[in-house]
Order: structure tokens, then sequence, then C-alpha cells
């Protein structure tokens, strides 16, 4: 890769913009960068040290830990509270919100929200995964230990979020509210380049994403909607392609730059949605608009308008370019 602006770089000179900035949110990006890096490393080398396969526990949702997810766990939050200025994490792996208690961390204004290794089964067949991020500040006293309340806030109150992927090449996707870019890792340097900037998701896709093995057990909208995308029509240029990946990292990734819908409905066998709003719904939809698309759980019920009672939450969950969402929507809405 040409050498171009790296990440820090990038940072910074955002940071030079608004004068009233403190460096907080930089040394943030810095502890994510790290351990992005650290699980880069780890994952490349999967399949050659004893680091795949599963930890024989289960998380707070039931599902069966692997090995990466408690490492990946690990890294990312011994880098958060490393540099003081975060104040507490939630994770998915983590069963309770997680107060950081050494030197300064509890005068930090922000927390992070996090899925440290989104599609970690995919590890064991070489196939990409990603770390998904969310940061807010904080809204109990500063000085004081955090509350789960510091958690529970819509999306909408996102400072910042992103992804890291980590497949044929390393990239870190982000946002503060102001457009969204990526960065590629440069191994040989260790840096991430930018090299996806201003990215923008296109209004209309060929591609829709979701579990048709479920298919039986989707609403009657979300069903109409699937044979929508399967039937002929040159007008609208269908049949859709179909392409799941089990990562919704990956998924997203991919919809995001050639356009397309990632669906995860309710099911009977998951009333409320599988996937978690805190730390996958809500980040992935301040990405998805900001990049010009569009993320809602309902019919005109954005995600980010969510209040969240509790930190494992689920919602149903439709992400992707900003006509074929509204599409669905039609479908769940005559549904109704």
């Amino acid at each position: 890769m040409e050498m171009t602006k790296t990440l820090g770089e990038f940072i910074i000179d955002c940071q030079a913009e608004h004068p009233q900035a403190t460096g907080a949110l930089t040394s943030i990006f810095s502890s994510i960068r790290l351990a992005a890096k650290v699980l880069h490393r780890e994952i490349n080398k999967a399949g050659l040290v004893d680091i795949t396969g599963a930890m024989g526990s289960e998380n707070v949702q039931g599902e069966e830990q692997q090995k990466l997810d408690v490492y990946a766990n690990e890294k990312f939050k011994t880098a958060l509270a490393a540099r003081g200025v975060v104040c507490g994490i939630a994770s998915e792996e983590e069963d309770k919100y997680v107060n950081f208690e050494e030197g300064n961390s509890q005068e930090g204004e922000y927390v992070v929200l996090m899925d440290p290794l989104d599609g970690s089964s995919n590890i064991d067949v070489n196939v990409s995964v990603g770390t998904i991020f969310s940061i807010y500040r904080r809204v109990s006293p500063v000085g004081e230990p955090v509350t789960q309340a510091d958690f529970l806030q819509p999306g909408h109150k996102q400072v910042a979020a992103g992804y890291v992927i980590y497949g044929s090449s390393t990239m870190l996707v982000y946002t503060t509210g102001n457009g969204v870019n990526g960065f590629t890792l440069d191994p040989s340097l260790g840096v991430f380049c930018l090299s996806h900037p201003n990215m923008k998701m296109p209004e209309e896709g060929k591609i829709y994403s979701v579990n048709e093995g479920n298919y039986i057990h989707f609403p009657a909208g979300v069903k109409k909607y699937i044979k929508y995308c399967q039937e002929e029509d040159d007008a609208t240029q269908r049949p859709y392609t179909s392409r799941y990946i089990g990562s919704l990292v990956s998924d997203f990734h991919r919809n995001l730059i050639k356009g397309g819908i990632y669906l995860y409905p309710t099911a009977r066998n998951y009333p409320s949605g599988k996937l978690r709003l805190l730390y996958e719904c809500n980040p992935i939809a301040f990405l998805a608009e900001q990049a010009g698309g569009k993320a809602v759980c309902n019919p005109d019920e954005a995600i980010m308008d969510i209040a969240p009672e509790e930190l494992h939450q689920r919602t149903p969950f439709f992400v992707g370019s900003k006509k074929m969402v509204e599409k669905v929507e039609e479908f769940l809405a005559a549904e109704q």
C-alpha cells in the first residue's frame, strides 16, 4: 500500500478542527488500535497455536465461548483501562458492566461498549471476523464509579462507533458523527493507513443478507420481502444476490461498500431478535446512517431511538442501503 495519512495523523487532524477537544477520544482510539493489532496477530496464526475452538463455557447469552472471544475481551479491556480516559466498559462477553478503578480511570469521561470478536465461531474455518465498538460520554458524575445508566443510553447519544474487520486485510472503520472513514492495516509498518475516505453506502443495492435457514420461523412481512428479492423483474434488476457470511461485521462491510441490506428479524426461536442492541446494532446503525444508509428495528422505528432497558437487550435489525431498508419497512408495515 502506498503510504497515506495514518489513523493517528487523521485523528489528530480532526482534533485540530475542534479546539475544545481534550484528546481523550484520541487516546481511546489509540487503545482500540493497539488491541486490534494484537488481535490481528493472533488471528493470523490461529491454527498454528492452540487458540481456536471452544472454551467449554458459555457467555451470559448462553452462547458457547470461543478461546479467541475470551482473549479478545481481555486484550481490549486491558488496552482501554490503561490510559485512564475510559471509566468503564460493557462487553458482550461480560455478565455485568466493568468499572475501572485503577489510576485516574474514574476521572474518565467516556464508557465503551463492545463485541470483542463478532463471528468468532468462523475462526476455525478461516472466515472473516470482527470487533465492534461504541463510545458514549458518561452520565454519572466524573470521579465516581460508573453506573448502569452510563451504558443504557440510546444510540443517538453515541460519540463514536466503529468496527475492525479481520479478513484478507485488517481494516478499522469508524465514525464520530462526521462521516465514515476506513483504514487498512499495513502489517509491514504496523500502522493503519487511510484507504477508504468518506465512505458512502449506495442508496440501492443488489445483495440481501439473511440466514434463510430460519425462514420458516420469520414473520410474514420478512418472508414476503425475501420472496420479493428472489422474483425476476428487469426494472428493479431482480432477483437480488443472496450473500450471508454469519459474521455481522463481514456482511455489513460488504454491503457498506457494494450496497445491500442485512436482516436479522424476530423469529419463533428468537422472539426479541438475536442481535444485541448495545454491542452490535447501535454502533452498526450509527455507521450506516453516517454513510447514507438506514437502520430500523420495525417500520418507522429507528434503532438508535430505542431506550435500552438492560445491558444484553436484543432487537430485530434491518440495516443497509436506504431504499432497500425502506422497501422492507413497507412489507413489515403491511403485515402489522
